[in-house]
């Protein structure tokens, strides 16, 4: 499998010839080259993590391709045929095999609603937990880590990148950091793969990563 960095928080896995989006959002540069795409996960409705722009493009582009989300993604998202999933739910489609975890987005604070949001374990090797700490409390071969949010400070990040594990983790959600910001986030989650005898790829969009 091979994973590309988009820009933010979103991601594409190629397989065997087939694509895996995930939270193509409005800090991701449109989506314009997706053919051969079977499915799209989103983690949660916030526009950081899709829109109806990027979505529309992939569609029109692949009539066939599955859409999972948890039960406010379907809300938010009620044009499209998104189909919706629940922690525990494992599903297959094409060569990938996804499974989902946890439930709820982090607390950002105590006067924002807090939605729903799910991680996802692709082919037992990669795993996102979207906007949460939540733990797949399986082994992670490769861990996207969220490097900067309004949810989260970096000592919450090291914390669950050590306990997760991962052999290999890259930054994501880091659009929201400056320059300066992504070096300092990149030598903290260095340092937090690295007590689990891990290793820490700083990715920049466009780069890529084959597990």
């Amino acid at each position: 499998m091979r994973l590309t960095k988009l820009e933010h928080a979103a991601f594409v896995v190629e397989h065997s010839g087939d694509k895996l989006y995930v939270d193509p959002g409005k800090f991701t540069t449109p989506i314009t080259e997706s053919a051969g795409t079977v499915a799209v996960v989103i983690t949660h409705q916030h526009d950081d993590h899709w829109t109806p722009d990027q979505l529309t493009r992939i569609v029109e582009a692949n009539a066939e391709v599955r859409i999972f989300g948890p039960a406010g993604v379907a809300a938010a998202a009620a044009g499209f045929p998104v189909e919706t999933v629940e922690a525990g739910d494992s599903v297959e489609v094409g060569p990938f095999e996804l499974r989902f975890f946890g439930g709820r987005h982090a607390v950002i604070h105590p006067s924002i609603p807090v939605i729903d949001n799910l991680g996802v374990l692709v082919n037992d090797a990669l795993y996102y937990g979207g906007d949460s700490f939540t733990l797949p409390g399986v082994p992670v071969e490769v861990l996207a880590a969220p490097a900067g949010a309004p949810w989260m400070k970096i000592s919450e990040a090291m914390d669950y990148v050590v306990e997760v594990a991962p052999k290999r983790a890259f930054p994501t959600h880091e659009m929201v950091l400056s320059r300066a910001g992504k070096v300092l986030s990149d030598v903290r989650l260095t340092w937090a793969v690295e007590q689990g005898g891990g290793e820490y790829l700083p990715l920049e969009p466009g780069d890529t990563l084959d597990f």
